[in-house]
């Protein structure tokens, strides 16, 4: 990898990818079978202060994206500072998130959603 396009491998579960002073993630989720209307009307009424958390964390370019024939959610999103990202499963805001959105996704015991980091295998700006 060129200096412009490194990988950064010191987050648990997170395979990031440095371009232009920002961090690409992609994750993959799993949404209950018959909630995908539910899922997007939740994320169209996001909370205020969770966009706000959000932000302040450094995420934008933030997008989901739904395979209707399996019910799997891919996540892309950039991060100014990828180590930022591990504060926000201990924020009462996302753990609240989690909790709300727990009944029609597939989630952990601790109510985040189970989340595969997936590798990015190509890019063009």
């Amino acid at each position: 990898m060129t200096e412009e396009n490194k990988s950064v491998e010191d987050l648990p579960g997170m395979i990031i990818v440095e371009k232009n002073n920002f961090y690409r993630l992609a994750f993959k989720m799993k949404l209950h079978k018959g909630q995908e209307a539910e899922y997007k009307k939740r994320h169209d009424e996001l909370w205020p202060e969770l966009r706000l958390l959000l932000k302040e964390t450094g995420v934008s370019d933030y997008s989901i994206f739904l395979d209707e024939s399996t019910g799997d959610l891919l996540g892309v999103l950039k991060v100014k500072d990828p180590i930022l990202m591990n504060e926000l499963p201990l924020h009462p805001v996302m753990q609240k998130w989690w909790a709300f959105m727990k009944d029609i996704m597939e989630s952990n015991s601790d109510n985040s959603p189970v989340s595969i980091p997936l590798k990015e295998v190509f890019h063009l700006d």
